[in-house]
């Protein structure tokens, strides 16, 4: 397993990412358990979770694996959100203190543990001061019940207003950014990765397959396998982008590589990209995955790319951010 340093944290992680989405929700509490086992066993020791999946259900899981000694909570950098409705109540969303307060409680005690090492605020509150945010969090941290905080889907606006409003107080501020970024979605290149880079951020990729479009579905259908793009919104990118897949899973044929490492090894040859985030539903998918460390695209390959998806430059061939001037 390869690590790095969590942005300009001196936090260690692996580039590869655990999602635990499915946990509780497509794959059993046994078989979550077996993967995170087999994660510790490849190092990777970066888990991502959220209050929100599986109704706390996911968070629940992962306490009875950690519950089970032998080191499970001490390997492992923990990561989970807060933000997105707990109740019906009108505090029981959002960012403000006393939501704060309440979740990350209900979280601790979910996940059977004194402590969140990474507390990421899973979409940005509008309604919600910074001060109060900043001054919720500096008293998680003094409390000892979180060590850092991150953000998730935030513009680079809110970086910047985050990170500004954190150097105000002294605060160390956000160390990550979770935000939606494969070779379909490359949004994130425009302000989000130029801020994070600016303000010593990491970027953790979420969706890093575009919910399964670049793992190779035409060469499953063709083989009569399970096409996870089958419907909603992959459906339609697949759609819409079917050709510059084609000549994708052709471009992965010809290097010998399977198309979903290839999409990961090219998230992890970005700069200022942290790792990925992996959602196995199975040990097997998660053995998988570990390839992708192994891969190295040379510049004809990551130009190949470039013309097969474009980034989503408004000027052309100007980097980000830049590319908004003339």
């Amino acid at each position: 397993m390869e690590y790095t340093r969590l942005g300009r944290s001196g936090l260690s992680v692996s580039r590869l990412v655990l999602g635990t989405m499915n946990f509780g929700s497509r794959t059993s509490e046994e078989d979550s358990h077996a993967i995170m086992d087999r994660a510790h066993e490849h190092g990777i020791n970066f888990f991502d979770t959220a209050n929100s999946y599986s109704e706390g259900g996911t968070e629940e899981i992962i306490g009875r694996w950690f519950a089970q000694g032998g080191g499970r909570r001490d390997q492992t950098v923990l990561a989970t959100k807060v933000y997105l409705p707990q109740g019906d109540g009108p505090n029981e969303n959002g960012l403000s203190a006393l939501h704060i307060r309440r979740a990350v409680d209900a979280s601790l005690k979910r996940l059977r543990t004194d402590h969140i090492d990474m507390y990421q605020m899973h979409h940005i509150d509008r309604d919600t001061p910074w001060d109060e945010i900043w001054e919720a969090f500096s008293v998680l941290r003094q409390q000892g019940k979180v060590l850092y905080f991150g953000s998730s889907n935030f513009a680079g606006w809110h970086i910047a207003q985050a990170q500004e409003a954190a150097r105000s107080r002294h605060f160390l501020g956000l160390v990550s950014e979770q935000s939606i970024y494969n070779l379909m979605s490359r949004w994130v290149e425009l302000e989000v990765l130029p801020a994070a880079r600016a303000y010593g951020l990491g970027v953790i990729p979420y969706s890093p397959l575009h919910g399964g479009v670049l793992s190779g579905v035409l060469r499953k259908q063709r083989e009569g396998g399970a096409v996870r793009s089958g419907s909603g919104i992959w459906a339609a990118a697949f759609v819409e982008h079917r050709d510059s897949v084609e000549a994708y899973e052709k471009l992965c044929a010809d290097l010998g590589e399977d198309p979903a490492h290839v999409g990961l090894a090219w998230l992890l040859a970005q700069d200022g990209v942290t790792g990925p985030i992996i959602g196995p539903r199975t040990a097997d998918q998660l053995d998988g995955s570990l390839r992708a460390l192994r891969i190295t695209l040379d510049d004809d390959t990551l130009a190949t790319l470039d013309e097969l998806f474009p980034p989503p430059a408004p000027n052309g061939a100007k980097p980000a951010p830049e590319a908004y001037a003339w």
